[in-house]
């Protein structure tokens, strides 16, 4: 006669009530677990509470006395200087690490040792980008083939071609323009090297704003003859001339592009002023903190630790002393 089914039901009921087993005595160790960590609350809950409104106090005083705040510059890399300001950044960034107070210092912060690391970034700007050069769309349109337009727009290589670039930061204590935002505009200036393209560039557009305003000029004294002749009562034949063979229409839109274009180059020259031109400066922005909620919690935690450090060493040092007396 086949036993098989019977053997098998009652492997399967011995598994099942293992597994029951294991699974009261989980709950129960649990159990006992909660309540060893009530127990302990009880038994110690002055000690815990006295932590807890001394780390609430403590933390107050910190936020009170010693004031986080943010400041953020908008800035824009001319003459092709991205590149130059990003290492610049990077090169301070490392002396902050290093805490070289003298190098810091000597570029005019007054509190080194207050200041945050620098956070630059571009400000993601695709229309503008676009605008400004038609080249650029197309560059985009070439790399957004292998990939994402969005991996592209925010691409290392690409982000540095923005025209605004944010440096973020952070002091203990507010900071001022004399004593940490002007020093550090300063030396993100401080470059021979791009002063003299600076130098030579800001010659360039203010010989193409001279002949610009020449052309005007000429372009006026035609306009004006032409508006004399018509004054005049000239014959119908002519306005005829005048219309098919100076083509007028052409002029009216060489004077327009040319007006447009000196507005252009006047806002060169404002932002041709300074390498790495400021544009927007926002200081003292204050931070919140979180001292008033993790003082009391790191007090308990430490209390917590100490008293298991010292609870497992004294049982130890129980069983030490017993092995020892046998």
């Amino acid at each position: 006669m086949n036993t098989t089914p019977k053997q098998n039901s009652d492997d399967q009921e011995i598994d099942l009530s293992q597994i029951s087993r294991k699974i009261n005595q989980g709950f129960q160790n649990m159990g006992g677990f909660i309540f060893d960590c009530i127990q302990f609350v009880f038994k110690n809950a002055i000690i815990i509470a006295v932590l807890f409104i001394v780390g609430i106090g403590l933390g107050y005083f910190l936020d009170t006395n010693q004031k986080s705040y943010k400041h953020e510059l908008i800035v824009i890399p001319n003459f092709g200087s991205a590149d130059y300001l990003y290492g610049k950044v990077e090169l301070i960034n490392s002396k902050i690490k290093e805490r070289d107070t003298v190098f810091l210092k000597g570029l005019g912060l007054k509190y080194p040792k207050k200041i945050s690391k620098l956070e630059i970034q571009p400000i993601v700007d695709p229309y503008n980008f676009i605008r400004d050069r038609e080249e650029n769309f197309e560059l985009l349109k070439l790399m957004a083939e292998d990939g994402s337009i969005d991996k592209v727009l925010t691409d290392k290589i690409t982000s540095k071609n923005y025209n605004y670039h944010s440096i973020t930061f952070s002091t203990k204590g507010k900071a001022t323009d004399e004593n940490t935002i002007q020093p550090l505009l300063n030396s993100l200036n401080d470059s021979e090297y791009f002063r003299l393209i600076q130098k030579n560039i800001v010659s360039n557009v203010k010989v193409k704003m001279e002949y610009n305003e020449q052309t005007l000029n000429q372009i006026n004294a035609v306009l004006n003859s032409f508006a004399n002749e018509v004054s005049r009562g000239s014959s119908n034949s002519n306005l005829v001339y005048y219309n098919e063979n100076t083509q007028l229409n052409e002029v009216l839109q060489a004077k327009y592009n040319l007006v447009s274009e000196q507005g252009n180059r006047r806002i060169e020259l404002v932002n041709y002023e300074k390498i790495i031109k400021d544009v927007s400066v926002i200081a003292n922005i204050e931070k919140g903190s979180k001292n008033k909620l993790i003082l009391p919690l790191l007090l308990i935690f430490i209390f917590v630790i100490g008293k298991l450090f010292f609870g497992f060493y004294k049982n130890q040092s129980a069983k030490f002393k017993e092995r020892t007396v046998n």
